[in-house]
């Protein structure tokens, strides 16, 4: 279930805010960079980063998780220059497009990405480009950094920064919601998903959130 208002019934044992990094020059571009591009965050993507510090530096994250890829941890190093723990999880990184990545957003490639999706969507969710991921191996690999975030109890509040796809994908398995699903989950450079967790299950509270980039 889908919510935007404030859960006030109970306080989460887990509060998990997760946002996908800020803007590279191939997002701008409208070129795939999966896990295989270890891009930067451009001027304005560090715009965006500036912004959402500034929006919640003052909410108390007892631990940040990042992907291992660069442009994560550029999108929250200001969170991390304040002390506050983090680790790196492999299971946060993109999906791996393979051989599409980093190659020019020319027709054909536009059509084999749309063509990939569909396929995704009606089910076939071990399709996959040559030397990429299919959703069901990103899955496997998001359940083991899940268990590892969900396993530290004293942890009650974490950033998590991760990729566009790879987010789609986690709030599938969050909701416990068939991955076919993932399009249901729109999202933007350094967007915010606000999950909780109450110990039975995990529910929106702010759902594509990007007020603090406006």
């Amino acid at each position: 279930m889908r919510s935007t208002t404030t859960q006030t019934e109970s306080t989460p044992l887990k509060t998990l805010y997760i946002v996908r990094h800020g803007q590279t020059e191939l997002n701008k571009l409208g070129i795939v960079q999966g896990r295989g591009m270890n891009t930067d965050l451009n001027e304005d993507g560090l715009k965006q980063a500036d912004a959402f510090f500034k929006a919640y530096q003052n909410t108390h994250f007892d631990k940040i998780y990042i992907s291992k890829l660069k442009r994560t941890q550029q999108s929250i190093q200001q969170f991390i220059d304040l002390g506050i723990p983090y680790e790196k999880l492999e299971g946060l990184d993109e999906l791996a497009w393979g051989v599409l990545e980093g190659q020019p957003s020319t027709t054909e490639n536009k059509a084999a990405f749309l063509k990939l999706i569909r396929n995704w969507l009606a089910g076939k969710l071990d399709s996959k480009f040559e030397g990429g991921e299919s959703p069901n191996e990103v899955k496997s690999r998001q359940l083991v950094a899940l268990e590892t975030i969900m396993s530290h109890t004293e942890e009650k509040t974490v950033l998590i920064c991760m990729h566009g796809r790879a987010l789609r994908l986690l709030l599938c398995l969050l909701l416990n919601e068939p991955l076919t699903n993932m399009e249901n989950f729109p999202h933007q450079n350094l967007v915010l998903y606000k999950v909780t967790w109450d110990g039975k299950k995990f529910e929106i509270i702010d759902f594509n959130d990007a007020k603090h980039l406006k």
